[in-house]
């Protein structure tokens, strides 16, 4: 049985964790990785690099902040957009979509949307409206598409060590979740929790309070299976060796296995 292997990875600096990245690339193998929070400029990107590591990279950065990058191994990835449709005034880069292996890779960062209430909380969710409106689009084009990325939503709270030190967090908020419901309700599926339906399964673990030790993380890195993917999903899993590396991102590659 031959398998593609899907991979989201908030990278958090790629510059100052590239030799993480390429630890990743060759101890584990995706087939296709969508990255977050590059913190790069287009010109910055470490490019020559990903494709020694045997990868095709696609990028959209940007500098200190956000930035996103679809790597395929073996492959060149074929754009199909930067940024969402509607939504051509925002001048963060959190969106890119190409067709990669036979399948449509939407590589996203949703806003975080800390301090809310307040702009930066009415930008998540005005965001998180363009990619429904944009999902809603893709599922009913029949394609096979995956929406991977760092959502920057904990959708229950089984996705979270503990509610009471984040109530008042944007990742938390009820409006946040019913934007993420509202992307289920169209057909899409959880793939994380479809493979691990009553496992506590994180892939974020912050820099404070010791939380990497302890295991107190969330889940809200996702990957998201048109229709006729879902059925195909075979594996899955948190790459959490990388989490405990030095100078590690906050998050953990998170993976899917489809068969093909």
């Amino acid at each position: 049985m031959a398998t593609l292997k899907i991979a989201t990875f908030n990278i958090n600096g790629i510059r100052a964790r590239l030799p993480i990245l390429l630890q990743w690339l060759e101890t584990e193998a995706p087939d296709i990785v969508c990255l977050q929070e590059l913190k790069a400029t287009d010109i910055a990107f470490p490019a020559d690099d990903i494709r020694k590591a045997g990868y095709q990279p696609l990028w959209h950065g940007q500098s200190s902040w956000n930035g996103v990058a679809i790597l395929s191994r073996d492959s060149e990835p074929l754009e199909i957009r930067r940024g969402l449709p509607g939504n051509e005034k925002d001048s963060h880069s959190r969106y890119l979509e190409a067709a990669v292996q036979g399948v449509i890779v939407g590589c996203l960062y949703l806003p975080n949307g800390n301090p809310q209430p307040g702009p930066k909380f009415d930008y998540k969710l005005d965001w998180f409206e363009h990619l429904i409106r944009h999902a809603d689009t893709l599922f009913k084009s029949a394609h096979p598409v995956v929406l991977a990325g760092d959502y920057n939503v904990i959708p229950t709270d089984e996705d979270i060590y503990n509610t009471r030190s984040w109530l008042k967090d944007a990742l938390l908020q009820p409006e946040s979740r019913a934007c993420y419901s509202r992307l289920l309700e169209q057909g899409w599926t959880d793939a994380i929790r479809a493979h691990f339906p009553d496992e506590r399964i994180y892939t974020f673990w912050d820099y404070f309070r010791n939380h990497w030790k302890t295991n107190s993380g969330l889940r809200i890195d996702h990957l998201l299976l048109s229709e006729d993917l879902a059925p195909r999903l075979r594996n899955a899993g948190v790459d959490r060796w990388v989490r405990d590396l030095p100078h590690a991102s906050d998050h953990a590659p998170t993976w899917i296995e489809i068969e093909v």
